[in-house]
């Protein structure tokens, strides 16, 4: 096998893994980077990207519904064409991964290797037979779809082969009530689909407060999406030309018939052909590899980042490990991952938007929790929009009058958040966003004015 030497080996193209390489590549150390598939891992290919587009689309077909509520005809019936959907989401797909490819096979001192890797040592991986060598090794290899049990003798499509479906499906029926079901589900609705989702948990959402598992509930029932929850004993089979959902719930029909399937239980982590064995890199039980608070693995010189380290499963997480890593390496600057604070968005029409504690785990806490909740309804920018679903809700340290974490589910919510989120990393008291003087007609200048509502909740522990 012929060998190569570079002073710093990247695995994977994924959010994390281009910003290193090309950082790594211009502070003068010689680099590689690998990539198996599509340049740009699962945001661009599979996540973030092209779902948001269909998002967006979803969006103006749900408009274009509702026009006559706002006062404008619109002659005839309206018809999604999902071929000029599909083509309108490559486009942008395309532009973004070849666009990541030209840039980094023209990036100086930056090698690009097209292939599986694969660990033969613990500083030597393998890709198209060719041994690589480094003393720092960057793990960036993502995560998929993990399958459950009882879905071995059935199609199904996951996030990723949904990318290519260019038609409207005649009854989606998701397993899986979580974060990427329902995004598919409201879509495919407003598409034209008739949707089931069937969800394990008694709630969906159930890393949610129970407030926002029924107002997510609710704004999906509005729109003819039915939802079985408690659904146990999960599993598929084939129904002449459809499938057949077997759910076992406590009520209504045991049985669920569908044209379509998508399994939407979840992700895990791309380790399992890396060749970890031959490096002694420790992994949890679920498949992640273990890293410590600066991202480095038990082996020296090795580190691992975005969704394969079990330390974020997001986009803006996988880039500020690049960042950390950076930090550290190149700047002096001692970086954390347990300095960032939680933050994510579930993309639904309104979307929810969380920062921090969640009300439930504030009440777990040994705090002094103040919360002060709006519903959407008294927002007089969201009543204008026709967009009055939701609900804001802070939660406030008493003690420090630091804000803990906030829940906003409603128009522009995964915008209107980070008001809060940057008040969260300064460390400055919610009184200075109470004062603050924000543009009127929004959604964002009840903030303030919510805030003079925060009101002590009683916690478990006091």
């Amino acid at each position: 096998m012929k060998e190569q030497e570079f002073d710093a080996i990247i695995i994977g193209t994924g959010q994390a893994g281009p910003s290193l390489a090309a950082q790594l590549a211009a502070s003068g150390l010689k680099t590689a980077i690998v990539e198996k598939g599509k340049f740009g891992g699962t945001c661009v290919n599979t996540g973030c990207t092209p779902t948001k587009t269909l998002v967006a689309s979803a969006r103006v077909a749900h408009l274009a519904k509702k026009a006559a509520d706002f006062g404008v005809q619109i002659n005839g019936f309206i018809q999604v064409d999902m071929k000029k959907v599909k083509k309108r989401k490559d486009q942008l797909v395309r532009q973004s991964n070849e666009g990541l490819e030209q840039w980094l096979k023209n990036t100086e001192n930056l090698s690009v290797f097209e292939g599986m890797a694969r660990f033969t040592s613990p500083k030597t991986v393998e890709v198209n037979q060719v041994g690589l060598t480094a003393d720092k090794i960057f793990i960036n290899v993502g995560g998929s779809a993990f399958i459950p049990k009882g879905f071995e003798n059935v199609d199904y499509l996951t996030n990723e082969s949904m990318m290519e479906v260019d038609f409207v499906p005649e009854h989606l029926v998701i397993v899986g009530g979580s974060y990427i079901g329902l995004e598919f589900g409201q879509m495919y609705r407003r598409f034209g689909s008739k949707v089931t989702i069937v969800e394990k948990a008694d709630r969906l959402l159930s890393r949610e407060d129970p407030d926002v598992s029924e107002e997510i509930l609710r704004i999906l029932e509005l729109e003819g999406i039915q939802v079985r929850l408690n659904a146990e004993c999960l599993k598929g089979s084939k129904d002449g030309n459809g499938i057949l959902v077997e759910v076992d719930c406590k009520t209504g029909d045991r049985q669920v018939k569908g044209s379509h399937l998508l399994i939407a239980t979840g992700r895990k982590p791309n380790t399992t052909d890396l060749g970890l064995e031959t490096t002694g890199i420790f992994i949890d039980e679920r498949g992640f590899i273990e890293v410590d608070d600066q991202l480095r693995t038990n082996i020296d010189g090795v580190w691992a980042l975005g969704d394969v380290n079990g330390r974020g499963a997001f986009t803006h997480t996988a880039y500020n490990d690049f960042e950390i890593v950076a930090a550290n390496l190149m700047d002096n600057d001692p970086r954390k991952v347990s300095d960032r604070i939680l933050a994510y968005a579930l993309y639904t029409d309104p979307p929810l938007a969380r920062i921090g504690m969640s009300e439930t785990q504030a009440m777990s806490s040994e705090k002094n929790v103040l919360m002060a909740t709006r519903s959407m309804k008294r927002i007089a920018r969201a009543k204008e929009k026709g967009e009055t679903h939701g609900f804001i809700k802070i939660l406030v340290d008493a003690d420090s009058e630091l804000i803990l974490g906030a829940t906003i589910v409603g128009i522009g919510g995964d915008e209107i958040i980070h008001s809060l989120l940057d008040i969260m990393y300064a460390r400055k008291s919610y009184r200075t966003i109470q004062r603050a003087v924000h543009i009127h007609p929004t959604v964002s200048e009840l903030i303030p004015t919510t805030l003079g509502d925060l009101k002590p909740i009683v916690t478990n522990s006091r």
